[in-house]
């Protein structure tokens, strides 16, 4: 890759993250105003969610900005594992979410009943925000493909999720409005089981991210990758064996 190609790479790159951080911050901000004014706690999970895609965001952008610097005498092999390391942390942080959240909802269901205000613009900004993640996941997706980036990657996946949470969320917060419309209250459970199911999405997100940024960590080979090199090599004409051959 020449010295021009690479700048424009790492200015779409940066460019492609410092769009998602703008999104997030624009999504964090109706969410917990929604949060605030419905009382729904499916409301209040994506609000978190979108707080922590806010930081992962954030991560993923200085952790490009590091990434791509060429390799030095300190680092031999550059600083690509910045990328895997922000995508580790992203994970960690996704995982603190759900628990809470299944704790929370628990608590609603088994033990205290909290009444939320419901409202068709509440739900009418929550596809809004669906639709900004939609976009953003796109747009992620696009220059992660393009130019090869582990954080990219890894958000993208992170925020085409998110459009489904948020669908779980709707059916929530539309069951509730429902129940309050037509006096029917056992809809009203709706909002903390649609929590659960934001819980749900984001421990799948976890569980997948973080074997994947653990496998680029400890520098997992693809399978069946150094059986072929061996192979390729004991047949190069005046090779006599190979020993010990190793992939990173």
């Amino acid at each position: 890759m020449t010295s021009g190609t690479l700048e424009r790479a790492t200015h779409e790159k940066r460019l492609a993250a410092l769009a998602s951080v703008g999104s997030g911050v624009l999504l964090v901000l109706l969410k917990v105003f929604l949060a605030v004014v419905t009382g729904s706690l499916g409301i209040l999970s994506e609000a978190l969610h979108s707080i922590l895609d806010l930081v992962a965001a954030v991560i993923t952008y200085l952790s490009i900005q590091v990434a791509d610097k060429p390799a030095d005498a300190q680092h031999l092999y550059g600083h690509g594992k910045v990328e895997s390391f922000s995508a580790f942390v992203e994970t960690g942080l996704l995982l603190l979410t759900a628990l809470y959240i299944i704790w929370e909802a628990f608590q609603r269901l088994l033990f205290h009943v909290v009444h939320i205000r419901p409202s068709l613009t509440a739900i009418f900004t929550l596809t809004l925000g669906m639709g900004v993640d939609f976009l953003r996941a796109r747009a992620l997706n696009r220059v992660a493909k393009k130019y090869p980036s582990e954080a990219l990657e890894a958000d993208a996946l992170h925020f085409s999720t998110d459009v489904w949470s948020t669908f779980v969320v709707i059916l929530g917060i539309t069951g509730a409005w429902l129940g309050m419309k037509f006096g029917l209250e056992w809809l009203s459970t709706l909002d903390a089981v649609a929590a659960l199911g934001v819980a749900g999405v984001i421990i799948w997100i976890g569980s997948q991210l973080g074997r994947r940024t653990m496998d680029g960590l400890l520098d997992v080979a693809p399978r069946g990758l150094r059986e072929r090199i061996e192979t390729a090599v004991d047949e190069t004409e005046g090779v006599l064996q190979s020993e010990r051959v190793r992939v990173r």
